[in-house]
């Protein structure tokens, strides 16, 4: 008599457990999440949303099962292959549609199912707007739309928030500083440039993101056809793996991709820019002078490579937007994690090989809470005496709030030279390394010198550089000269001797 029963709990536990808690799913296989995701939700996949040139994009629709009445809406926009929903992504999924809204992911312009040419971030003052009007046209919208993402998915948000589209009532950027052209002292046109010297990061990133020669789809497939074949194939590029601790290194940097049989893409034409070019001030960048529409609840980590500019921002919109409501509706949250690693934190954080101590933050609480307030008039779920800014102490290893940043009282340190003042700073600071001092002085010119063991003097596996500071800030500013234009608003980076055949 217990045979049956017991088959059944089994059964259940294996084919169709059911995440209960926000707090759980963590604990539960992607394949668990995505049953959950088809018993919660009705879903719409590879709907083709028109912009107005004509192309389509790919957007997928998850709607919260029986909802009545039209729904607030969550937009997730992506270049990456976000068909089968995965990572945190799904984890978003399924606490929006628990809570009663209608989440969407959709393809940049370019990427995957998407028509048209890839752009890097996907043209929001278009495609993102033209996206915005056609969910608030929508009868199962209420006409209120919250963007939520991290990384590419945050830092189209930032061109968007410009437009001020009315259905944009509420925004959640996540590590978005590759959004950021111009703001404030950092020019550094979507992180590429770290003042004049290009971050080589992003080579290595586009070799795998961007395909020139990508398949595509009838565009007259209707819609079952499309996600019937979005079961089993998404169009995505298996390139040939690089090594690219060695490729790194290839000469000239301009044919970094070419010499790999790569057909010409986005990397040769951000390559060829200076961080001057008016060519950045034609895509998906965010500029400090396009003003600013949209609250927004910001998330930055001090491990990340723009924590500089995205404060900037945040401190940029709170002085400079037109609408005083905007003004005032601008919170950051500075969490001790690396790029978007949010859901990591907890009672034992750890990264790298450094102990955080207790970490937790309730993402998803002020994630929704925000979202909330906004796009369902739910003021009592992010209170206005929320701090506007909460950040995790380094070193003190505790979670502190200020109502600015930097916090009120705090003293800065000043590591730079001044113009009377030249300092020293070592950067080769590894265990058991050889650490290289090297004097600069305001009146010595910015120079950033390669070799061929280092062709781009960046930190790079096994190519450090020291790093000098001077006063040339005001130098670059005023002169636009070629070689200004290359020094690090006060750093110049001279290559150090290689490293011995230890590492060190």
């Amino acid at each position: 008599m217990l045979r049956l029963p017991l088959l059944l709990v089994l059964f259940l536990a294996a084919f169709a457990i059911r995440p209960a808690f926000a707090q759980d799913l963590a604990k539960y296989s992607p394949e668990a999440l995505e049953r959950e995701v088809a018993a919660i939700a009705d879903a719409r996949i590879a709907v083709m949303v028109p912009m107005r040139d004509g192309v389509r994009l790919s957007t997928n629709i998850y709607t919260p099962r029986g909802a009545q009445g039209p729904l607030p809406v969550i937009l997730w926009k992506t270049p990456y292959s976000e068909h089968r929903l995965r990572g945190s992504t799904l984890n978003y999924a399924i606490e929006a549609v628990r809570r009663g809204y209608v989440f969407i992911v959709q393809s940049e312009r370019g990427r995957y199912f998407s028509e048209g040419t890839w752009e890097i971030l996907g043209r929001p003052q278009t495609d993102g707007y033209d996206t915005l009007s056609w969910i608030a046209a929508q009868p199962w919208s209420n006409g209120k739309v919250g963007t939520l993402g991290c990384s590419s998915s945050a830092e189209w948000q930032l061109a968007l928030a410009a437009q001020n589209h009315p259905a944009h009532a509420a925004m959640v950027p996540m590590a978005a500083g590759a959004g950021i052209g111009k703001v404030g002292r950092f020019q550094e046109q979507g992180n590429w440039y770290t003042g004049g010297v290009p971050r080589s990061l992003f080579f290595a990133w586009l070799y795998g993101v961007d395909n020139p020669l990508r398949a595509q789809l009838p565009a007259d497939l209707d819609e079952k056809t499309r996600a019937r074949v979005s079961l089993y194939n998404d169009l995505a590029a298996t390139k040939p793996k690089v090594d690219w601790t060695r490729h790194i290194r290839h000469l000239p940097v301009a044919d970094m991709h070419a010499s790999l049989g790569e057909p010409a893409g986005v990397f040769d034409s951000l390559i060829a820019r200076t961080p001057a070019d008016p060519a950045w001030r034609a895509g998906g960048l965010y500029h400090d002078d396009m003003g600013w529409g949209v609250p927004a609840l910001w998330f930055n980590s001090w491990y990340d490579v723009s924590i500089g500019p995205n404060l900037e921002l945040f401190n940029h919109v709170r002085a400079a937007a037109a609408d005083p409501d905007v003004r005032a509706n601008q919170y950051a949250v500075i969490a001790p994690v690396v790029h978007c690693a949010f859901s990591r934190m907890g009672p034992d954080t750890v990264v790298g090989e450094r102990p955080m101590g207790d970490t937790s933050f309730d993402v998803n609480g002020a994630v929704f809470g925000w979202f909330d307030r906004w796009l369902k008039g739910d003021a009592a779920a992010f209170p206005s005496s929320t701090p506007h800014v909460r950040y995790y102490l380094m070193g003190g290893n505790a979670w502190k709030s200020a109502e600015s940043w930097p916090p009120r009282g705090a003293r800065q340190r000043n590591r730079a030279s001044s113009p009377t003042r030249p300092r020293r700073l070592a950067s080769d600071a590894r265990r058991g390394s050889t650490s290289s001092t090297k004097r600069s002085s305001a009146a010595s010119p910015a120079r950033a010198r390669a070799s061929a063991k280092c062709p781009t003097p960046t930190m790079i596996r096994g190519c450090s550089a020291s790093i000098v500071f001077r006063s040339a800030a005001s130098h670059a500013r005023s002169s636009g000269s070629r070689s200004a234009a290359r020094s690090l608003s006060g750093v110049t980076l001279r290559p150090l001797a290689s490293r011995n055949s230890s590492g060190q």
